[in-house]
């Protein structure tokens, strides 16, 4: 979808767009401020990130490839040339590469896939398919397993629920699963939970291929042969090296076996092609899929089991390898020993031109201007330092060992993280901790729209305020803010932000740009170019955005952290978690009455095809009151620190005000970690155990009550309070530090 011209103009709200009189957040001269960022934005250029790209993305660069140290060389040659002080530091970590992958169809008919994608006409980087690492799912176990399919749907916790209800019990088989509604590591992990002895992953065209629009190459959608790689590493458990968690992956670092390693798979799981699932769904018996979970195949979904019967096999080679992250800095001319930290990766599962290395190349960008800017006279106040990421891909490795290497100076120096992955063309994607709530929006206001001419926070408030979202469309009347979304897992502000407790952001460029090439063998750069942005003008937008993100926090007299917008997310998640419990209260009344009267089959069933639910547990009232209060009490302090944060300080108290500042989100965290994973000390956003990517919020209480533990559900609630009660403690501290001022 397009928003073009006068259709567009005609719906956008009143832009906040920075001006020279304007205040910005954090400095006594926006004026200064406002002229350096319009020098910055004269230093970007397009055809800078069009080389760097084709020249990073001509050769498949995974983890552990010549070509991604070659690429590693490209990076650090080019910060050098710039000025920066270069570090290229390594990891040695362990990393499966596939040996074997063997897929067949043994009843009732035969079936070979062929597990390969086709080379494509006019998509030159394709035909380097032997560069590439074929398709599987980095951290599945070495196995051979032969036993009947069952269709999973897309392998949730609710499919399963509903294939018991048919009375399918998947314990002894291979399920088949589609990709999409939760992160891939959750779904074999959930099969090996129910008893499955092996998992398949494939993309459905009615959710990701001629469903969705034209295929590769004639569009950018998933063609028949392609195949989404990734790793299935259990990562809500913790990222990083598997061997070594919570310590760096470097000499002297004690490391588990291999076989107790709690993140590598319990059951073998490939990722197959629309092309080779449709053989094996074909042959499928059973019932007929329910009708939310038909897709777009041209055959007649049925759950199984059998009597389709496959045999899955595969082998991989278990290596300990070197990778490395390019590491660069510019001190700062008044705070060097605070630090603004930027970074994107640079290893990708092929040629990797959408991902990483859009985002890569704007990173670059914003990197050599600023360089410009110090050269000529107007150097950052603070040091900023770049990062190019290895093996994120497999899971997060690079960033998480960084930080865990140097966790106690981040803790020390660390402002904010912002971290790029991907880059496309549409409208802003704006995650991160909501204390930067209010200075992204301003950000975002500075930043022009190549496509429409406003500023990139209009756009989206535009998309917004014709969107289906209810919710979101209320926020634009009832708060002046448009909210980060809050972030879960995925890219490598994981670390930072829920390990070290280091406010963070992930930004990027979105909704226009779509289509099927994400981790095939078709992220190239004749893909990218053609249909995600050409001549990469939003790539210039990332480097804009992200570039001007960067530039305040490194020159702003007091950081420009506040915080009535966390006050206001947060009660907003603490009354989905009150109405949570109460429709599970409902939910579990409704079914168990019903099964006692022996009326379940009409309410419930009507065509009465299906088994009976479970016996739902009681849901007890729980007493939210801790939380109510400490958040009660977090919003007076918030309301008076956000109202005095304009306070004239001396230089020295600025830094003190500073250093408290940047440190309140380390306030948000717990030595004690979650329940059952004790790497994720923050206490306010997590990687849901189940969802993997998605978010979960105050998840000490939110999963207590979906998972159904209900009798730790206050304790839950009991230790969140208390974490903000601290943090509010501390937030008092600063705000009588202003007051005397």
């Amino acid at each position: 979808m397009r928003f073009l011209g006068s259709c567009l103009i005609g719906l956008l709200v009143v832009g906040l767009a920075a001006s020279a009189s304007a205040a910005m957040l954090g400095f006594r001269d926006a004026d200064t401020q406002l002229a350096t960022e319009q020098a910055f934005k004269t230093r970007l250029r397009s055809e800078d990130q069009a080389n760097w790209a084709r020249s990073l993305t001509a050769r498949p660069h995974h983890a552990g490839s010549p070509q991604g140290q070659a690429n590693v060389a490209f990076i650090a040659q080019a910060f050098e040339s710039w000025g920066f002080e270069v570090d290229v530091e390594t990891f040695d970590i362990l990393l499966p590469f596939p040996l074997e992958r063997e897929l067949e169809l043994l009843a009732p008919t035969s079936f070979t896939a062929s597990l390969i994608e086709d080379i494509v006409t006019g998509d030159e980087s394709s035909a380097q398919r032997d560069e590439v690492l074929p398709p599987y799912n980095a951290f599945s176990i070495d196995g051979e397993v032969t036993a009947e399919l069952v269709f999973v749907n897309y392998g949730i916790p609710e499919d399963y629920e509903l294939l018991e209800r048919y009375g399918i019990d998947v314990t002894g088989k291979i399920v088949i699963a589609k990709y999409g509604r939760s992160w891939r590591g959750i779904k074999p992990k959930l099969a090996a939970e129910k008893g499955a002895i092996g998992t398949l992953i494939y993309s459905d065209p009615g959710d990701d291929g001629y469903a969705a629009g034209d295929v590769y190459p004639d569009g950018p959608w998933k063609n028949a042969s392609g195949v989404q790689r990734g790793s299935v590493m259990d990562m809500p458990l913790y990222p990083g090296d598997v061997l070594t968690p919570g310590k760096p992956a470097i000499k002297g670092t004690r490391r588990l076996k291999q076989d107790q390693a709690p993140t590598i798979t319990k059951i073998p799981v490939l990722p197959i092609s629309y092309r080779d699932a449709q053989p094996l769904l074909a042959a499928l018996g059973g019932e007929v899929v329910p009708p939310e979970w038909r897709g777009g195949l041209p055959i007649t979904y049925h759950l199984g089991p059998g009597p389709a019967r496959v045999r899955l096999k595969l082998e991989f080679d278990w290596q300990r390898i070197e990778i490395r992250n390019v590491v660069a800095r510019w001190p700062g001319s008044e705070f060097p020993d605070e630090w603004v930290l930027r970074g994107n990766h640079h290893d990708g599962w092929n040629h990797g031109a959408a991902d990483p290395i859009s985002g890569l190349v704007a990173l670059m960008s914003e990197a050599k201007a600023l360089a410009g800017l110090a050269k000529a006279g107007q150097p950052p106040r603070r040091t900023v330092v770049y990062a190019a990421w290895d093996a994120e891909e497999p899971g997060l490795i690079g960033s998480t060992e960084w930080v865990e290497k140097h966790l106690k100076t981040l803790d020390e120096k660390a402002v904010v993280y912002v971290n790029t992955d991907g880059n496309s063309r549409g409208f802003p994607s704006l995650g991160g901790s909501h204390t930067l709530e209010p200075f992204f929006n301003e950000v975002a206001n500075a930043v022009t729209d190549p496509q429409t001419g406003v500023s990139v926070a209009e756009r989206l408030r535009a998309v917004i305020s014709t969107g289906e979202d209810a919710e979101r469309r209320a926020d634009l009347e009832s708060r002046e803010d448009l909210r980060l979304n809050p972030l879960g897992s995925g890219s490598d502000y994981t670390p930072f932000l829920q390990h070290a407790g280091i406010a963070s952001a992930n930004l990027a460029f979105g909704g226009e740009g779509n289509g099927g090439s994400y981790h095939t063998l078709y992220d190239t750069y004749e893909h990218y170019t053609r249909f995600r942005d050409p001549g990469f003008v939003y790539g210039v937008t990332l480097s804009e955005l992200a570039g001007i993100a960067t530039l305040r926090m490194a020159n702003a007299d007091v950081l420009p952290f506040r915080f009535s917008g966390l006050v206001d997310n947060l009660q907003t998640y603490l009354e989905e978690i009150t109405e949570l419990a109460e429709t599970e209260r409902a939910a579990a009344e409704r079914v168990n009455t019903l099964l006692v009267s022996g009326k379940y089959e009409l309410a419930l069933d009507p065509q009465k095809t299906l088994g009976p639910p479970r016996a739902q547990p009681p849901v007890p009232h729980f007493n939210f009151a801790p939380l109510q209060n400490a958040l009660a009490d977090l919003t007076a302090v918030a309301t008076q620190l956000d109202a005095s944060l304009d306070s004239n300080l001396t230089p020295t108290e600025l830094v003190a005000v500073n250093r408290m500042l940047f440190r309140s989100e380390r306030q948000l965290t717990s030595v004690d970690g979650l329940p059952g994973r004790d790497w994720y000390t923050h206490q306010i956003y997590a990687p849901g155990f189940y969802t993997g990517y998605g978010v979960k919020t105050l998840p000490r209480v939110r999963e207590a009550i979906e998972a159904q533990l209900y009798e730790d559900v206050d304790i839950q609630i009991a230790k969140t309070a208390a974490t903000l009660a601290e943090f509010t403690n501390y937030l008092r501290d600063l705000a009588e530090l202003l007051a005397e001022k």
